[in-house]
Parts: structure tokens; sequence; C-alpha cells
């Protein structure tokens, strides 16, 4: 649970892991406002938080629903008192003894599968256990990961009908527009948002027109979430990385820069000035060795640099990265001037992956509005 801390940032043990608690809760309600108003429910992907802390501001009730993507986050969260969730990666069949475990305790965990395979295999666990699992089948929205085509009306008939002759409850359809990642402009990503609702809505009809149960149907990513303009046919939508945002996400247009509620605290520790480079205690260790910006239009090396306001100085980035230390330069053909950064000035380094950077830390430090780590919220990693 959250701790009260309300230090200066100066006070800090470097590298340490920053949380914008007014910019966090803006991304929640912006979001929210924008779902509301297509009328669809909400279940934020809670894989990058791992918090119970940011869950709670995250659902819309202290029981869910929410999307967990490794079965540590599942069993947090129900021990925190989250009721209604989807482990939103395909089950694997020695996972299921937890999966039941979970549900035991008081949890309606739901499984995604995409095989008949795998069905079989759930069907039999439901048969043994007596528990009637609820289980989603993935679709595959745009090629772009796992998933049933959503014209493949036999496979997804017979995964249905092998779930529910076994005694396992099928739910519905889910989807992820993984491709929307690969995109940056509002149109491309509405365009991408409205092919996964008809691939959503093709697979679900399936299934009804063959006699099945479908009361969900799940679509999800940050960018189809965000521009999204007709969700007809969708149940509930996902997506998580939106609440911290990153520049990988700021690079598809999907946030801004300025919406980024997570950054990294470090200090400069060293300068090599005839490179031009400063030198800080944030390596890849800090940062993570993500370097999904370098597939963009702007690469943003290993993460923007800010002063200690999150205000990101002109052109300074991480430019690389060793295991604890990370060298600040200017961006290439720059003709901005080094910040005059001494040996103990802290910087703010944004991410280029929320999910990864946060995945190096075991504790957001949250910011007030006056900027003062005001609360230690935990959160946990693993599978």
């Amino acid at each position: 649970m959250a701790e009260t801390s309300g230090e200066p940032l100066d006070t800090l043990q470097t590298p340490c892991l920053l949380l914008d608690e007014a910019r966090l809760r803006a991304n929640v309600a912006r979001m929210r406002a924008h779902l509301t108003g297509l009328g669809v429910a909400f279940r934020p992907h809670l894989k990058t938080a791992k918090s119970l802390d940011v869950a709670r501001l995250a659902m819309t009730a202290p029981e869910g629903p929410a999307t967990v993507s490794t079965l540590r986050e599942a069993e947090y969260f129900a021990a925190g008192g989250v009721r209604d969730m989807i482990y939103g990666v395909g089950i694997a069949p020695a996972k299921l003894p937890r999966v039941a475990a979970i549900r035991a305790g008081g949890a309606d965990l739901a499984v995604i599968l995409d095989s008949l395979e795998q069905a079989e295999t759930v069907a039999g666990h439901a048969r043994r256990g007596g528990d009637a699992l609820p289980v989603l089948i993935e679709v595959d929205a745009d090629g772009h990961r796992s998933g049933v085509a959503p014209h493949d009306r036999d496979t997804l008939v017979a995964i249905g009908r092998c779930l529910t002759a076994g005694g396992a409850t099928l739910r519905g359809v889910l989807l992820h527009a993984g491709d929307s990642y690969a995109l940056s402009d509002p149109d491309a990503h509405a365009a991408a948002a409205e092919a996964e609702r008809v691939a959503a809505v093709t697979a679900a009809d399936a299934l009804r027109q063959a006699g099945l149960p479908c009361p969900v149907v799940s679509v999800g990513s940050t960018p189809t979430a965000r521009f999204a303009r007709d969700l007809t046919g969708i149940t509930e939508v996902r997506a998580g990385v939106f609440m911290f945002g990153d520049l990988f996400q700021a690079g598809t247009g999907a946030v801004e820069v300025e919406d980024i509620a997570l950054s990294v605290l470090a200090t400069v520790i060293g300068h090599q000035r005839a490179k031009g480079w400063i030198v800080v205690d944030a390596g890849w260790m800090a940062l993570s060795r993500d370097r999904g910006t370098a597939r963009q239009a702007v690469d943003q090396g290993y993460g923007v640099v800010c002063d200690r306001a999150g205000r990101p100085y002109p052109d300074l980035l991480v430019t690389d990265a060793n295991q604890e230390h990370g060298i600040l330069a200017l961006r290439p053909g720059s003709g901005a001037a080094l910040p005059d950064l001494p040996v103990g000035a802290q910087v703010r380094i944004l991410p280029n992956h929320a999910c990864a950077t946060g995945a190096q830390h075991d504790r957001y430090h949250v910011l007030d509005a006056a900027g003062r780590a005001a609360a230690v919220w935990p959160r946990i990693n693993g599978w």
C-alpha cells in the first residue's frame, strides 16, 4: 500500500522512478470520457502499472474490471480485492492450476486462447476440476500477433463447441490491434480501430450464428482506443500504457509528450567535455534497453532529458546506455547548447517504453502539484 513521504527530489536516491499523479489522473479521465461517449465499458490493462494504487485510479470500481498480462499480476490484484480480470496472454497448460487457485480465492479470472488444442486442454481442466472456467477466443485483428482469423468460422465454432461441451464457459472474443503501433496519423488510427471493430463483430457473429454464446466483445490498444470513432457491437475496450504515456506512444500520436506521467530521476556523475557528454547514474538497468523510437520518424535515443520540473532540455537525449551509466548528449545535427549540469545536478528522463522502464523498478515516487515526492506506491514484477 501507499506510503507517504513528502520528500524533495534532491533527497531521493537515484536512479528512481517518478510518477506525476496529476498527469496520470488526467490521462485516465480523458480516456474514460472518450469511451463513455462511445457507449462502451472500460477494462484498463494493468500490465504497465503493476500497482494496486494505480489500478484503483484506473478501474471504474475497486473490484474491476481489469486486464492483466501475468499470473503474478492476477495473484497480486486478486489479493488486493480485484475480482473481475482477464489474463490477456494465450493460456499454457501448466498455468491452469495457478488460474484455478486464483479463481478458488474468489476472483473471476478469465483466460484467452486461439487454438483447438488449447480449448481441449481447458475443457479437460474444467471437467476434472468442476470449474466452468471462462474463456475468450483471441481473434487476429491485423496479422500482428496471435489469434484466429475473424473469417475462419469453422475454427471459431470448433473452439467454441469444444469449450462448452467440456464444461468451460465461452465468454466471448478478444482482439488487440497491435499494428496500430506502427501508425502516426489520427485518421490511420481511426481506420485501424474500425478494422479492429469489424473483425471483432465478424467473429462474434460467427459464434452467435452457430448458437454459441458471445456476451463479451473486447478490443483494445492505446492508439485505437484513443482514436476510435464508432464502437458499435463492442462491449468493452482495453488499454493500459496511455495512463503513463511514453515516447513511443508520443511518436504514434496517441499521447503528447506533455502527457507523459512517468520519468526516471538521475544524477549527473561526470562529464566528457571533449565529446559533448554528460554522464548520469541511470543506465539501461534503470531505463531498459528499449529503443522502439529508433523505428519512428524521430529517434529519441534511450530517452528525452528534462529538468527537475519535467521540462525537456532542447534536443538533449540519453544517446547511449551502459548498465549503470547513461550518456547524455545533443541530438545529432542539433544547434542547441549543451546545458550546464554540474556533478550532483538531477535530471528527469522520459522513457521510450513505460512498460519496460517500469519493470526495472519496485516502486513509484509519486509527485504532487509542488513537484515533491508525496507518496511511495509499490509495484510488482515477475510472472
